[in-house]
């Protein structure tokens, strides 16, 4: 978990390729065409399914539509919190490189051109990752602390360093 911009994609797939299991992008799953979101109970059927599977990495947050399901499943709970000015420059960075190269993303979309200069969070990811960055601090701090999620091992990672460490000591195919 992590703000928008923080790595967690790349972060989860690292993961998920030293352990030899599946990736589950939550952005992939409600992202329908046209940027249409899937619905509540449609989004928490699909990640159901994949987090019953034995092992998986999931990349994403979604902690009022899913968390509940993914958290109850997992045995570890990896957060990316780098500073804000860190994840707002990759957040510019790769939002910039998607809208100039048109990559297609989940399921056909593309990053739309307003992501560049909208200020408005529900439409910019550049936004979202300013104007909810210390909110998700203070969310995921709260969930380190929750009784209901002592099941879990939070690793809090604050730098690339720290992110290059933990990656390194990941086993090697041993979920």
């Amino acid at each position: 978990m992590g703000n928008s911009g923080s790595g967690k994609t790349r972060v989860a797939r690292a993961i998920a390729g030293r352990l030899g299991i599946p990736v589950v992008e939550l952005d992939a799953i409600v992202h329908q065409p046209g940027w249409v979101e899937l619905p509540t109970p449609e989004f928490r059927r699909r990640v159901g399914a994949c987090v019953a599977q034995d092992a998986w990495v999931v990349d994403g947050n979604y902690s009022t539509r899913v968390q509940d399901l993914v958290w109850s499943r997992a045995d570890t709970v990896v957060w990316l919190d780098l500073p804000r000015r860190v994840v707002v420059t990759r957040v510019v960075r790769r939002t910039l490189g998607r809208v100039i190269l048109r990559r297609r993303l989940w399921n056909g979309n593309r990053e739309p051109w307003n992501n560049l200069w909208s200020r408005d969070p529900m439409k910019s990811v550049i936004a979202w990752s300013w104007t909810h960055h210390a909110t998700s601090r203070k969310r995921y701090e709260s969930a380190m602390t929750d009784a209901q999620w002592s099941n879990l091992r939070f690793v809090r990672l604050r730098s690339r360093r720290e992110i290059t460490r933990f990656l390194h000591d990941v086993p090697v195919n041993a979920p």
